[in-house]
């Protein structure tokens, strides 16, 4: 797949089959349409693109939103690659970009840049200044620019009923079976592996405590979760903790894994967890002994639920 970071970066030597959004999460709705647009590409005479923004129009426009995203940049790379998308275009979302018409929008990008044949969108998509135009619109200058619309309808959107918004609720109530069947995967958390204060080794639990650098990430609710990883080409699965550790009197929030069957030095290394499942909320326990004994139950719990899968 090939990666442009802005519109007038992108060049191809063919025309263009194209779709346009925030695409976070890349989840079943949305796969709808790519997968479209994947199916209007197979004979190779047009190309795939996805046109996407970074930073999301609501961190710019909203100054109060305190949106959180599902994908990091690296992770929604990913997940179109995975797909088949031959071209992304990751453009910088600004105010300057936002007060484009639709005309001048249609105009200069799709027409002009990326030398549209065509482009397909949901039922409900709006864009331009002020997001005034909609469908109507589009068709209309699909037909004065030579382009065709194609239309997701608002049953084959129904049938999943699904959206970002669905999914990140799911997440913040630690709903894991809903948060994963809407995004069709196991939602990831990505970051580097830091020395912590090492009591985990000393319990018997030691864990690989991740700092996750892209604050706009949304992180789960805070509990004790069943995770899977692949590590060195093996596949290995474990429980994390997301919280402040109160027993510990921790002070920030950490997210630490404890890899069952597997002891290797990971510090400085990129790790990457695919979370399975929910057991419980946090707790402050009396003692480290008590946490010790609630951490046994919870592996207990975890490989009860691995070994049914």
């Amino acid at each position: 797949m090939k990666i442009f970071h802005s519109i007038k970066d992108f060049s191809s030597s063919k025309k263009t089959i194209l779709t346009l959004g925030t695409y976070d999460g890349v989840h079943v709705g949305h796969r709808k349409i790519l997968e479209r647009i994947i199916q209007n590409t197979a004979n190779e005479k047009y190309e795939s693109l996805v046109l996407t923004f970074f930073p999301h129009p609501r961190m710019v426009l909203q100054e109060q939103s305190e949106i959180k995203l599902l994908n990091t940049i690296a992770e929604k790379i990913d997940l179109l690659e995975q797909i088949g998308i031959e071209n992304l275009v990751i453009h910088p979302f600004d105010e300057t970009f936002s007060r484009l018409t639709a005309e001048e929008f249609v105009k200069t990008v799709l027409v002009d840049q990326f030398h549209i044949h065509k482009i397909i969108i949901g039922h409900d998509h709006r864009f331009g200044r002020n997001r005034t135009a909609n469908i109507d619109d589009l068709i209309d200058f699909g037909k004065e620019y030579d382009f065709e619309v194609e239309q997701i309808t608002v049953q084959e959107i129904d049938d999943i009923s699904v959206s970002s918004t669905k999914i990140r609720k799911a997440l913040s109530e630690g709903n894991m079976t809903l948060a994963n069947e809407y995004l069709d995967y196991n939602y990831p958390l990505t970051g580097t592996v830091f020395k912590g204060k090492q009591l985990g080794r000393t319990i018997g639990f030691p864990t690989a405590n991740i700092k996750i650098e892209e604050n706009y990430k949304l992180i789960p609710l805070n509990g004790v979760y069943i995770v899977q990883s692949t590590i060195n080409n093996k596949t290995v699965y474990g429980m994390m903790n997301i919280g402040f550790n109160p027993t510990v009197q921790g002070k920030n929030l950490s997210i630490e894994v404890h890899f069952f069957d597997f002891d290797a030095d990971l510090y400085g290394h990129q790790l990457s967890v695919s979370i399975l499942h929910y057991i419980r909320p946090e707790q402050k326990f009396e003692s480290v002994t008590e946490l010790t004994q609630q951490l046994e139950r919870d592996k207990e719990t975890a490989t009860t639920y691995l070994n049914k899968r």
